[in-house]
Parts: C-alpha cells; structure tokens; sequence
C-alpha cells in the first residue's frame, strides 16, 4: 500500500515523528482481558494527519480509514471506530495536546514548515443546546420569585392533604418547581459573575480615562466618565443547557443558532499544519486576530504577517 502514497505526503513524516514521541504519559490498557487495543502511536498519528487535513469529527475519521490511501496506510489497513478515536482523544487530552506541539517542533527543525504566513479563520460550532432555552436576567428573576410562591401554595396544600389524609401527589409538584427555582437560581449567578469578571476587565480603561481627564487643565475635563457596572443588564441571556454557549448568526441570512466560534491558526506556507486553535463566546470574528497570533506557542516563533477575511 506504500506504493500508491506520494513519496512527499505528510503521512510519512507524521508516521516517523510520532515514532520518536514519548507516549509514557498515555492511558494504556494493562490487562490483557477483553479486545485487543489499537496501537497508541497509530492512534496518535492518526489524529495529527486527519487534524491537519481538516478531519476533526470522529466518524469522519474512520470512514477516511476505508476511503483515504494514505489513512489506511497509516492504520495498517485496520478500522477503529469512532467511539475508539473520540474516547482516546478525551482520555489523552493533555498528552496529545503536547505530543502534537512536539510533532510542529519537529517539522520546524527538519524544514517541513517555516512560521512565516499564518490563515486565521472560525467557524461556528452548534452547542448541544436548544436556543429557546435562553432566560433573561429578568426574566429569571420574575420566574423564581414567582417558583417560590408556587412552592410555598404547594406546601401548604401538601400539609393540607396530610391532615385531611387526602393523596393529591403534590410532592412530585413540588419537587418540579423546585428543579426549576434552582435553574433560575443558577441562571442569575451565571449572569452575575459575568457581569463582574467583563467589569473586571473594563476597569483599567475606565481608570485610565478617569486619569486623563483629572490631567486636564482648565475646566473643559468634559463629562465624568462612568464606571463599570458589575450587575447584569435586565435583557442579557443565559442558556440553561449550556450557559457557557451564546446566541450567534452567521450573517444577515442565516438563522440564529446556540453556538461557540470556533478559531484556527493554519501555516499558509505550505504544510497547512495546524499552529494553534481556541474557542470564543463571541459571534463575530474581528476580535478573534490578535488572540489567534497570541495562541501560537512561543516555541514555533512569532509569524511574519497573518491573513484573515474581511470578517
């Protein structure tokens, strides 16, 4: 099968790169009972090759392990399935992380890619999370003052029924709206330390500009600038499902979804290696670049220039 891969595809520095990793730090079955396991450096390349070649889902993978020549021969012609990839994924998160910035290195030293131009670009991943599961932080507040006055009328029916030795199953009533109180509850918590933690973040412009305008001669400081706030706007969201989601839209035609953006660092010189990746709460990419470049570990260099679409 190494007849029909090109001599210059990646698959061949991958498969010798991967060789020379340490792999102490992996999770490896010990027994002896059971199925047999896949190699882990077979399972280790075969994440890096398909990653740089812009295969991320796990069933993506594995088809590619019957339809790709050069996948199939990284695998020995062997077929894990999709549980197989994304479980050694998520029970190897640290060492592969660290195994793959040992591969970039590698490739670096050996001339394989330069850190010259870097793409940068997201996409907007859908979180396992329906949007009509948003409440205000408003809202939350009405439904819990509400919750609690429910809870209170079902508790005294409840203590009414005991007396009056009359089944009316209230305590499954009572147990729903308190779930629910508790979801509220949480909902505004969230809410709540994101309101600190961006007014955190907004302080030292406001003391900056509080400084500039003291440094003003005269009496045109103009206007006090405001401080930050650190409690929520009434109208900002949280998702019950997912509260680290938010709510995005691609564009003007698109439908809004429950989703993250997802961002990636790409070298545009050639090898099309993945340099670095994040994940950002915000719908728009214009303020994903900076934290793009920053992302790249400092052991691959600073790039030259970076391209980015007009979005």
């Amino acid at each position: 099968m190494r007849d029909w891969v090109a001599e210059d595809d990646p698959v061949h520095f991958i498969l010798e790169a991967v060789d020379r990793v340490d792999l102490s730090a992996f999770k490896v079955k010990r027994t002896r009972a059971g199925k047999s396991q896949y190699p882990p450096r077979m399972l280790l390349a075969l994440l890096i090759y398909s990653y740089s070649h812009g295969l991320f889902g796990s069933r993506r993978i594995e088809r590619a392990t019957y339809r790709d020549v050069c996948v199939r021969y990284l695998t020995g012609d062997t077929h894990p399935d999709h549980d197989t990839i994304c479980a050694f994924r998520r029970e190897n998160h640290a060492a592969f992380t660290a195994c793959f910035l040992e591969v970039l290195l590698l490739a670096r030293e050996l001339k394989l890619f330069k850190l010259g131009t870097v793409a940068i670009d997201g996409t907007h991943l859908r979180a396992n999370a329906s949007k009509d599961r948003n409440v205000t932080y408003e809202r939350a507040q009405q439904l819990e003052t509400r919750l609690s006055a429910d809870i209170a009328a079902l508790c005294a029916r409840a203590e009414q029924a005991d007396n009056t030795e009359v089944d009316e199953r209230l305590p499954a009533e009572i147990a729903r709206r308190q779930s629910l109180r508790e979801q509220m509850d949480a909902a505004q918590r969230t809410l709540q330390a994101r309101a600190k933690e961006r007014a955190t973040a907004q302080r030292p412009a406001y003391e900056a500009k509080l400084q500039a305008r003291q440094e003003r001669k005269g009496n045109g400081k103009g206007r006090r600038p405001k401080p930050p706030s650190d409690q929520p706007d009434p109208v900002e969201q949280t998702n019950l499902s997912d509260p680290d989601s938010r709510l995005m839209r691609k564009g003007n035609s698109s439908a809004v979804t429950q989703s993250y953006n997802a961002q990636a660092s790409v070298d545009a010189d050639g090898s099309q290696l993945v340099v670095s990746a994040h994940i950002s709460q915000c719908s728009a990419d214009n303020g994903e670049l900076e934290a793009g470049i920053q992302n790249i570990p400092t052991q691959l260099g600073s790039p030259e220039q970076a391209l980015a679409d007009s979005g």
